[in-house]
């Protein structure tokens, strides 16, 4: 049986949806106390959260009612268990089974919606703001009101700039497809056509076919393992999905950012396209489609360095 050791649980999805709620950490206004995280089982979340309380319920699929219906059991088992002050998720449909459970139980429930919901919310956002008691935020401003409120982004503690006398020749890169479950053959398929025979490439490739290929493709790659190649590389090709883009960026990288589309089958919606052109106004990634991209946009993206701005201090990211 669980003990009553938290004042705030702290719940999402691997994947990007984790990594947005690991950074995101510091800066919350919480109640001071011991934390709990609830996500899922997986190489990135042992990583991330190595050191920290953390009980793991199965993957939620969207749009999947029985797996949701038994982690809204195991919700009830667990908050009753750790009565938190607090409950926070960034989501994604693990937010469904958790929020309301600890808003009728009393805590003060927050939902963060992910920064890649740039004009608006996701499924999941759109049915907990209708849940009573439970304050829920975006990452935009351009679209709080209504019941969304602002508080900040994911994105404010980073810097781009030129490199000025640090510059050097593209001779590594790493392509990152991420786990996303359609594939990505148009991005690959470009990338062999314009990349130079001279240069070393890391491929990641998550569910993209390529047994077709001639190329040394890795699928899935431990977190550790994957910042190691990002610290080699001297450019990143990659998806805009969101764990992928905060390792980059925090690796340094001025990113290639290449967004899954809804209508070449890549992705269910196009909110990887809302999520590039974010990443482009705030001067983050150089922003291209399969069709359009070109090796001196990978030459021009290794020109820039991207930094963390507050290190000591970032910017509070306030729960009302």
């Amino acid at each position: 049986m669980m003990s009553r050791n938290a004042r705030t649980v702290l719940v999402a999805s691997t994947g990007g949806h984790l990594k947005e709620l690991h950074d995101l950490a510091p800066r919350l206004t919480l109640p001071p106390g011991p934390v709990v995280w609830v996500t899922n089982d997986s190489m990135q979340s042992r990583s991330l959260l190595a050191g920290q309380r953390v009980l793991f319920v199965p993957s939620q699929w969207p749009r999947n009612p029985p797996t949701a219906l038994s982690n809204a059991v195991r919700a009830v088992r667990i908050l009753r268990a750790l009565r938190p002050e607090a409950v926070v998720s960034t989501g994604s449909g693990i937010a469904l089974s958790f929020l309301p459970i600890g808003s009728a139980l009393g805590a003060a429930c927050h939902y963060i919606e992910s920064a890649t919901r740039v004009v608006g919310p996701s499924l999941t956002g759109s049915i907990l703001r209708r849940v009573p008691r439970v304050r829920c935020y975006t990452q935009h401003d351009s679209w709080s009101g209504r019941g969304w409120e602002y508080s900040g982004s994911v994105f404010d503690v980073f810097r781009s700039s030129p490199r000025c006398g640090d510059e050097r020749p593209v001779q590594r890169v790493a392509v990152v497809l991420g786990t996303w479950t359609q594939g990505f053959g148009s991005l690959v398929d470009r990338l062999l056509r314009i990349l130079p025979e001279h240069v070393e490439t890391m491929w990641q490739t998550g569910f993209t076919d390529v047994t077709q290929i001639d190329i040394e493709a890795r699928p899935w790659l431990s977190p550790e393992d994957l910042a190691a190649e990002l610290r080699r590389a001297d450019v990143v090709v990659m998806h805009a999905g969101m764990g992928a883009t905060l390792d980059a960026l925090e690796a340094g990288h001025c990113p290639v950012v290449v967004p899954r589309r809804k209508a070449a089958g890549e992705q269910v919606d196009d909110h990887q396209i809302e999520l590039a052109k974010e990443l482009e106004r705030r001067d983050l990634a150089v922003v291209r489609l399969p069709e359009t991209l070109q090796w001196e946009d990978l030459v021009q993206a290794a020109r820039r360095r991207v930094t963390v701005a507050s290190v000591d201090a970032p910017p509070p990211f306030v729960l009302r």
